[in-house]
């Protein structure tokens, strides 16, 4: 029923914490962060906001590589999956999509609408993991 070999629990362990840094990440950016950024002056408001998603992106990088990696191979190393199986899948491919491509977005130096975006990425990360704990349901 479970397939315990090393590379199989390497590569799950990989795909869990890739996803909880780079989702745990954003909501606590959008959470936390950006409401803490209201007590500062703006011209500092700004350095800090930049500063963090400096340091923030190599861990996005990082995250959306490991998720890549060890999705594709848990894609390849399990068959048969209902119709009700691969729509959710193919949904989760599409948000897993929208938080790659947004995540590195949301890194990039002097972006104004980086408070905004990380709400979106977080709000989609969280129904991504919904969908996963549905899926190994049905699986």
């Amino acid at each position: 029923m479970f397939d315990l070999t090393p590379v199989t629990v390497l590569m799950r362990w990989l795909h869990l914490v890739s996803m909880a840094t780079l989702v745990g990440g954003m909501i606590f950016a959008r959470l936390v962060l950006a409401r803490s950024l209201g007590a500062i002056p703006p011209e500092g408001r700004d350095a800090l906001s930049s500063r963090a998603a400096e340091a923030y992106r190599p861990l996005v990088i990082a995250s959306v590589i490991g998720l890549v990696v060890s999705g594709i191979y848990q894609f390849y190393s399990s068959s048969g999956h209902s119709l009700r199986h691969n729509i959710l899948f193919g949904l989760k491919m599409a948000l897993a999509l929208h938080v790659f491509s947004v995540a590195v977005l949301i890194v990039q130096p002097r972006n104004p609408r980086r408070v905004r975006m990380t709400a979106g990425v977080a709000i989609s990360g969280v129904l991504i993991v919904l969908i996963s704990a549905l899926l190994h349901q049905i699986y």
